[in-house]
């Protein structure tokens, strides 16, 4: 065998080697369901040759427990807000290496500001989307059960029990997340939302107890079917999770019409945040990943399947007309005004409120 031969045959098993560990590379994604486009996916693998290994869950809770246990073996992940404050608290996650996310820029500074409530300096997490907590409402059945004047824009629908109890015939669901409701009722009763006194917590888990009998069913992401298949008339839900059912409804022909209301007491602005576990097994993979969907058109590609805001300033003029154009996804600046957020629970208050969200579900 001669000397060129010999290097072209390293070269070619260099080149293999190479392709092989392009091949190798994952990246592993853990969000909530029903929450991007896939094709967002295929085009990042497309362009890095990272593979996605991408799992859901439907509730902040589940992700939890998992961070906290440690060993996941995600790479990226998306928790709520409040969640997030303390998960860094407890060390969960690797602070971003900024210089590795050269689309940062395109990032919205207004809510950019709102995070560092939750994640101070931005250090840790980019926002993914956001939206409000409120009604989504079958139209036709809700007016068939409360006539005309149904009070669809108010709390009222869902926390007086003489309009709940009308619509309990035809199917009323509830998010299972009591860092949701419980600040939805502490507001209607005209307590801080945010309040983390023990009485405020107790009076808001009394206020849902006198409804649970309406309550068929306390689930975070099976809404979004049953309200576009007209199986139930109202949930209340993540903003853009009522707006799915309300464009599958459409498209389905199904003479559903479903639609989303902000009551006008007010209602919770949450935060998704994509974060890096410290002990992600992937960080580089990680951070091409935060860096790809911080794209002003791949950002845009997810918002207009999902019909969820998001925080990147620069996908606005690659939305759809009736993504950026809908009140319900970017609300005017005075309902924005009417929209609380809230701060997490401190231990010993997060042990009342699992206790009371426990006895919410079980009527007792």
């Amino acid at each position: 065998m001669t000397l060129r031969t010999m290097l072209t045959g390293v070269a070619v098993l260099s080149l293999m080697s190479g392709a092989a560990l392009a091949q190798d590379r994952t990246v592993n994604v853990y969000n909530w369901s029903d929450y991007i486009d896939e094709s967002v996916l295929e085009d990042f693998t497309k362009e890095t040759g990272i593979k996605v290994v991408y799992d859901v869950f439907d509730s902040n809770e589940v992700l939890e427990t998992k961070l906290l246990a440690g060993g996941t073996g995600y790479d990226v992940v998306v928790p709520t807000g409040t969640f997030l404050a303390r998960q860094i608290q407890a060390g969960v996650f690797s602070e971003l290496e900024k210089d590795k996310l050269s689309n940062l820029s395109n990032m919205w500074k207004d809510i950019e500001e709102r995070v560092q409530k939750y994640d101070p300096g931005n250090a840790y997490s980019i926002n993914y989307m956001w939206g409000s907590t409120g009604i989504g409402y079958n139209v036709d059945k809700v007016k068939a059960a409360l006539g005309e004047d149904a009070p669809v824009d108010s709390w009222d629908l869902i926390f007086k029990p003489e309009n709940i109890e009308k619509l309990k015939s035809c199917g009323v669901y509830m998010l299972d997340a009591p860092a949701e409701m419980i600040p939805a009722a502490l507001n209607y009763l005209g307590l801080d939302p945010d309040s983390k006194d023990k009485g405020d917590i107790e009076k808001a888990g009394e206020l849902l107890k006198t409804i649970r009998p309406s309550i068929q069913k306390f689930h975070s992401s099976e809404y979004i079917n049953a309200l576009a298949n007209g199986d139930i008339c109202v949930a209340i839900g993540w903003s853009g999770d009522v707006l799915q059912a309300r464009d599958r409804a459409t498209e389905a022909g199904n003479g559903v019409t479903v639609e989303y209301a902000i009551p006008k007491e007010g209602a919770q602005m949450w935060f998704d945040q994509m974060a890096i576990p410290a002990d992600a097994p992937n960080k580089a993979e990680a951070h091409e990943f935060l860096d790809f969907i911080m794209r002003p058109d791949v950002m845009a590609k997810a918002s207009n399947v999902v019909y969820y805001a998001n925080g990147n300033k620069a996908s606005q003029e690659f939305l759809n007309e009736d993504v950026i154009g809908d009140a319900a996804i970017y609300p005017d600046e005075e309902t924005v005004k009417n929209l609380f957020t809230t701060t997490p629970y401190p231990p010993k208050i997060q042990r009342i409120v699992t206790r009371t969200w426990t006895g919410v579900k079980s009527g007792q």
